[in-house]
């Protein structure tokens, strides 16, 4: 490990010694870009982080919401993107492994899981479609293995991510407020490691995950077991009831090194550990390799002397095992031993807190030389072009995925993977509505612009099922921080997100950066996810298919703006041109006249326009029904047909209404003043637009269905 030489100066100045070699490993972990957030940190301090539903404590890995009547729920986000482009299965398993314990060290049981998935071009590419297959059956596997419903997510190919995998894997966890763990110390109180035993996978993890992906460095891969998993979660909440935890942190990236010292600092403490004590995988591992190894299914457990044999019988009991490996102390140093032997003596606060770097930023010059529009476009009839975006890998439904994961088991499972969002019930009778959503096309024409659409289209889907979004979790994903274009982009995106959180009131609870998407092609596009969180107080709008003659009102205005579109990359290899931008007023309008439609039982159904615009859109509600629709583009906009049906405005809701509740449905928004028209009824078994009188597409619903549902696992399965 070399220190760059800043962060070689701040050592000079704060430790005025050479450091030991164990020293030196411990903070080439907690320094790495992966677990210090060194050009990152400072700027993440502008996004909003407090609102009337957020709990904050110490030291927690997870964002806590308070939904009323004595209950919280629990949510983070991790990524596990190095791993996964190496060895998939175990990559995105032990992601989930990892997210899942951050719910948990809040004292909370993890209930769900939703993940953000994005590969290679899978149409032409069997690298990717490996990555994919074997990235989305680890994390079935842990998922199922454990119990834990995976409810939703999304996933996406692009070239930009050839030989390379992007795996973000959110949690959310629930419990009762009062059992939530209040992070404390007290000198002479014993520091416990529970869990899977500490081997040489995942050594040196964050250093790999904070550099480009140059080879296949399979030792820094950790090993994921979920059965052991399973039996930390019912020890930890077993303890949790018997109030045998003081404090409590999840053992992830730079293994024990950032978790002793951010813990310890977090409390104002000291805390002195023998590596001697470490229960180990490996006879023959160095006290440096235990200290940063990343080993899997490990918590870290603060408790006092007299609760010690107490929570030892409990792990016997579920046959984990359990070590006291250190102790508290007064001095808030992190003091390493090998028996007597000192091996690393910090100040905890000068391990956890690594000098931050502030890195210049440049306007990419790539942004001067897009194209406003296609020279010449493909000249292909509407009804093919929709056939090929239906079919599309972007486009098609991901039930492939869907199925392969568990999402009814616990029973909390409302509204299943497929719609705009998922829902899960909650035990005080609400409902807690959940999605994640991410549009790297937009974000590399426009970062600001994308990153605020990525952000208001999960809040429009979570109002699709009636609920209001009460927060958000971000993953910021992008290529080299040290190259100031690559900077210039997380800036822009970051600065989007802050501006969109604190205009809607969404407070961020929780997120993550990664920095270093690179491969030998060069970097991904800019990746930020959204995860948006919305409560439901009363019940969800479960969507009931359309049926003959129900009117299909649009609300929201579409516009020119196909820059970044499908319509444009897919059918005609253009990128290029105007990336959707949200009107804030407009879009809290409409979220509030359709939140309101929906709490007074008007409407059968709700749908999000996104991406792949109206056409796919009301393709996708003709699908559910098995019903087609006779649409009048005129309603829509004056704009040529491609450019309504294609465009990916934000701010949309296709509204399923029944003749009886129209004039209701129209007087509540003209007094709302949202821009909305009707544009047509579900009729006949043919998805059909017209322009004026002229009918400009026609593709009949079973052929739609056929390509919807269909393509994807061809793609998978036969190339």
């Amino acid at each position: 490990m070399s220190f760059q030489k800043h962060e070689k100066l701040h050592i000079k100045q704060n430790i005025k010694r050479n450091l030991t070699k164990t020293e030196v490993q411990v903070l080439a972990a907690e320094w790495s870009e992966h677990c210090s957030y060194k050009s990152s940190k400072k700027h993440l301090r502008m996004l909003p982080t407090t609102g009337p539903n957020v709990i904050v404590e110490k030291g927690y890995d997870s964002g806590v919401l308070d939904v009323g009547d004595g209950y919280v729920i629990t949510v983070h986000i991790e990524s596990h993107n190095h791993p996964s482009a190496v060895e998939p299965f175990g990559g995105a398993a032990t992601g989930v492994g990892g997210v899942i314990r951050d719910i948990l060290s809040a004292g909370t049981r993890p209930i769900a899981l939703f993940d953000g998935l994005r590969f290679g071009d899978i149409e032409n590419d069997t690298h990717a479609r490996w990555l994919f297959k074997n990235a989305v059956a680890g994390i079935a596997n842990y998922g199922n293995c454990l119990g834990i419903p995976t409810i939703g997510g999304e996933v996406e190919f692009d070239t930009c991510y050839k030989n390379y995998a992007l795996v973000d894997v959110a949690s959310v966890g629930f419990g009762k407020k009062s059992k939530l763990i209040k992070n404390h110390a007290n000198t002479g109180d014993l520091v416990l490691l529970i869990g899977g035993s500490t081997g040489r996978d995942g050594v040196g993890g964050s250093q790999f995950a904070s550099d480009a992906l140059e080879g296949e460095d399979r030792s820094a891969v950790q090993i994921p077991d979920p059965f052991i998993e399973k039996l930390i979660i019912e020890a930890i909440l077993e303890a949790r009831d018997e109030k045998c935890i003081n404090a409590m942190k999840d053992l992830g990236g730079g293994g024990l090194s950032c978790a002793i010292s951010e813990i310890a600092e977090s409390l104002g403490i000291g805390i002195e550990l023998d590596v001697q004590n470490v229960h180990l995988r490996e006879s023959d591992l160095s006290p440096d390799e235990i200290m940063i190894s990343e080993s899997q299914e490990r918590m870290l457990v603060i408790t006092s002397q007299k609760k010690f044999s107490k929570i030892k019988q409990i792990c016997k009991k579920f046959r984990i095992q359990c070590s006291a490996i250190g102790k508290v102390k007064k001095d808030k140093m992190m003091h390493v031993k090998n028996g007597n032997e000192t091996l690393a003596l910090l100040p905890a606060n000068f391990v956890a807190r690594g000098p931050l770097i502030d890195r210049p930023k440049s306007k990419p010059k790539y942004l001067s030389r897009i194209p406003s529009t296609p020279k010449k476009k493909t000249q292909k009839p509407l009804s093919k072009i929709l056939s090929q975006l239906l079919a599309s890998p972007n486009i098609a439904s991901k039930h492939w995925v869907f199925r392969q994961y568990d999402h009814e088991v616990g029973i909390r499972t409302v509204l299943k993977p497929g719609f705009d969002s998922s829902v899960l019930r909650l035990d005080n009778g609400k409902s807690l509505s959940v999605k994640i959503d991410g549009n790297p096309k937009h974000c590399y024409l426009n970062p600001r612009y994308g990153a605020i659409g990525c952000f208001e289209e999960a809040c429009r889907n979570v109002v699709c099922s009636g609920a209001k979004p009460i927060g958000m979790v971000d993953h910021l994903q992008f290529g080299n921080p040290e190259d100031p274009e690559i900077f210039w982009t997380f800036m822009e995106s970051i600065e989007g997100i802050t501006d969109f959180a604190k205009s809607m009131n969404i407070p961020c609870v929780g997120g993550k950066v990664s920095f270093y998407n690179e491969t030998n092609d060069g970097p991904i596009k800019p990746t930020p996810l959204i995860g948006v969180l919305g409560l439901i107080e009363n019940s969800p709008l479960l969507p009931t298919s359309p049926t003959k003659n129900d009117v299909i009102i649009l609300v929201g205005e579409t516009k020119i703006e196909l820059g970044g579109s499908e319509y444009y990359e897919y059918i005609h290899n253009f990128i290029g041109g105007s990336v959707p931008q949200v009107d804030i007023t407009a879009s809290k309008k409409n979220m509030k006249s359709v939140l309101t439609l929906i709490s007074k039982k008007l409407l059968k159904n709700v749908h999000d326009c996104s991406k792949g615009g109206l056409a796919i859109a009301l393709s996708e509600l003709c699908i559910s029904g098995k019903i087609g629709c006779n649409v009048n583009l005129k309603n829509v906009s004056d704009m040529p047909p491609e450019e309504s049906l294609f465009s990916e405005s934000h701010s949309r809701y296709i509204l399923v209404v029944e003749k009886k509740n129209l004039k209701h449905v129209k007087d509540l928004l003209s007094k709302n003043k949202c821009h909305f028209s009707q544009i047509g009824i579900f009729t006949g078994d043919q998805i059909m637009f017209e322009f004026v009188t002229k009918p400009v597409l026609k593709l009949r619903v079973d052929k739609a269905e056929n390509l919807y549902l269909n393509s994807l696992e061809k793609i998978i399965h036969n190339g």
